[in-house]
């Protein structure tokens, strides 16, 4: 079965925040777990369209919502680690694209994962996917559109 490879270009992250790893975000194996990734994964979003001015909710234009998620684990990540999530956007489309993730712990330097999270722009009165407005693709002139 072929692995999953996640490598983004460096010039596509425009964000950053720091989180760290709790003791409830621990498995059973004694490391971060898969669960608890995503849900980081989803605060380092969160914090990247808030800190662009940018609802994921439907307060009177569409939402954003998520249509996939990929995750590479490179290293493990235990308690009490702080995590650095290095976040952008890429490969824009008509409707979405993707937002983009590099995870490191700063004390060592370690890469612990990269993901990818696809994205729609979502009309919840209509309930169907839309365009991605203007005024955010506006925020992200450096972005390659692809067309599909």
């Amino acid at each position: 079965m072929a692995r999953l490879t996640l490598d983004f270009p460096e010039d596509q992250y425009c964000h950053s925040t720091h989180l760290t790893v709790r003791v409830t975000d621990i498995n059973a194996a004694n490391h971060l777990g898969n669960d608890s990734m995503i849900s980081m994964i989803s605060e380092a979003r969160a914090r990247f369209l808030f800190d662009f001015g940018i609802s994921e909710s439907r307060d009177g234009g569409p939402g954003i919502i998520v249509t996939d998620l990929a995750t590479t684990y490179r290293s493990e990540a235990h308690a009490r680690d702080a995590l650095l999530f290095e976040t952008g956007v890429m490969d824009f489309n008509r409707y979405g694209g993707d937002i983009i993730f590099r995870i490191t712990r700063p004390s060592d330097g370690a890469l612990v994962a990269m993901a990818k999270s696809g994205f729609v722009f979502f009309d919840y009165r209509e309930r169907r996917v839309v365009p991605m407005p203007e005024s955010f693709h506006r925020k992200f002139p450096r972005v390659n559109w692809i067309t599909k």
